[in-house]
């Protein structure tokens, strides 16, 4: 048995055991309580020491810049492909699928398979790749989340400058972007992990390896399946899932690379799980319009599809995320990548396209009527 197989199946152990701990943590509260100590603690220790173990490089700077661009690129092809799915037009499905869609939350779905294959220098570029991520589900999404709301409600726009100040205070309190700016400034002073105390260090490194376990139970607790949503749903993930690896298949074929594992980063990275936070800023307005009577029967949001988004996305995501490094050098080849993202778009739209040819009406009759009515016309 090949090494990636072993670790593979060594980290899906861990998901299974997460899976029969469900009916042991069933209280939200508990599981808020892991995913606290992961984000908070065993995470930012991890991209901590990541990030004190490389050198600062300027080129590096122009990954937050390749993600933005990347969650901006898809909410436009989100925009575009979503009525292929039946989802119509200015409707609370669409505003929520384009919100959550184009969002990334690599800390619970990519990080810690990043560490496990890649290595702590390359979880400190896809750290830095984050950056650009949380700007966009942090302030883009949320200016987006109120744009929408004012439309749909027909309200006079307000100005956001003071909201959009507490979420960017928001975004630099955070444990991991705190981390991510005490990292770097230590690094501009030439200070290392080798710099650091010994006590500090040891107590790091320790916070630093419970992420992988906890993040991987944590994954077989929270995950729940909404069966009667479930076949839309994953046709959308697939869909998106292919567009993402045609973007990075074309990206590494047309930019060098300096490493087979910035290859596979481009590759896993914009795979993750859709993120919480656009689903947080659509139940903030929510709340708005529960405060309004008049409003309540307008939802600009359909929450219930955000919330079962969320939960099958990130079982889907690791899953494909775990495909990536148990394949070995598969999609180290551009072609292949982009092979597979054609692959799932045409499985995610042929269905549609099936049910569409059936319900179309090719009788006789209709034709004939059809031809009736436009030699009509021309007359």
């Amino acid at each position: 048995m090949s090494i990636a197989l072993q670790k593979t199946l060594s980290l899906i152990l861990l998901i299974v055991i997460g899976l029969f701990l469900q009916k042991k943590l069933q209280s939200e509260d508990q599981k808020k309580g892991l995913k606290t100590i992961i984000l908070n603690i065993a995470l930012p220790a991890m991209i901590f020491v990541a990030l004190l173990k490389i050198e600062i490089n300027p080129d590096l700077m122009i990954l937050p810049v390749l993600a933005l661009i990347f969650n901006i690129v898809m909410i436009l092809v989100t925009r575009y492909a979503l009525p292929l799915f039946g989802v119509k037009g200015d409707t609370p499905a669409m505003r929520t699928l384009m919100l959550l869609l184009p969002s990334l939350a690599p800390g619970l779905t990519c990080f810690p398979f990043i560490v496990e294959y890649l290595g702590d220098d390359v979880l400190a570029w896809a750290a830095l790749s984050d950056i650009g991520n949380k700007i966009f589900v942090l302030i883009l999404a949320y200016m987006l989340a109120m744009s929408w709301y004012y439309k749909n409600q027909s309200l006079k726009s307000k100005s956001n400058t003071q909201k959009i100040k507490q979420l960017l205070l928001a975004m630099v309190s955070e444990p991991i972007n705190m981390v991510i700016l005490v990292a770097i400034g230590l690094l501009s002073l030439g200070i290392n992990m080798d710099n650091l105390p010994g006590f500090l260090s040891a107590s790091v490194l320790m916070m630093k390896d419970m992420m992988t376990p906890l993040v991987l139970i944590f994954i077989g607790i929270a995950v729940i399946f909404k069966w009667d949503q479930l076949r839309m749903i994953a046709s959308l993930l697939t869909f998106r899932a292919g567009i993402t690896f045609l973007i990075s298949g074309l990206f590494i074929w047309l930019v060098p690379m300096p490493s087979e594992a910035a290859i596979l980063l481009a590759v896993v990275f914009p795979q993750s799980a859709v993120s919480f936070w656009p689903f947080a800023h659509m139940s903030a307005v929510r709340k708005l319009e529960h405060e309004n009577e008049d409003q309540k029967s307008n939802p600009t949001f359909d929450l219930e599809l955000g919330v079962n988004v969320l939960a099958v996305s990130m079982p889907f995501s690791t899953l494909l995320i775990l495909g990536v490094f148990t394949s070995g050098s598969y999609f180290l080849n551009p072609v292949h990548v982009i092979s597979i993202g054609s692959i799932m778009i045409g499985a995610a739209v042929l269905p549609k396209a099936i049910a569409l040819v059936k319900s179309a009406d090719f009788s006789w009759e209709n034709l004939r009527g059809k031809e009736l009515k436009d030699s009509s016309v021309e007359q």
